[in-house]
């Protein structure tokens, strides 16, 4: 089975990189940008076809390593 993670700063929180990638852009020519907010994609390859026991081992792995959930969102797919 196949996880696919989205980890994101939460919207709360200021994103100093999206602001440092915003700022690029303009300078670049491309005024149209009005935000920018950088995350993480991962994807997992889980040796197992139970989708339960999936779920809860990919939510463990986010919870305990690949999100900081004070200050980041995250959410996963199961293929």
């Amino acid at each position: 089975m196949k996880a696919t993670v989205y980890v994101t700063i939460k919207q709360n929180v200021l994103d100093v990189q999206g602001s440092a990638v915003k700022g690029a852009l303009h300078s670049m020519g491309f005024q149209e940008v009005g935000s920018v907010r950088i995350g993480k994609y991962l994807e997992l390859e889980l040796d197992t076809n139970d989708r339960s026991e999936a779920e809860a081992r990919v939510k463990a792995m986010c919870e305990k390593l690949l999100a900081n959930t004070v200050i980041e969102d995250y959410r996963f797919d199961l293929v």
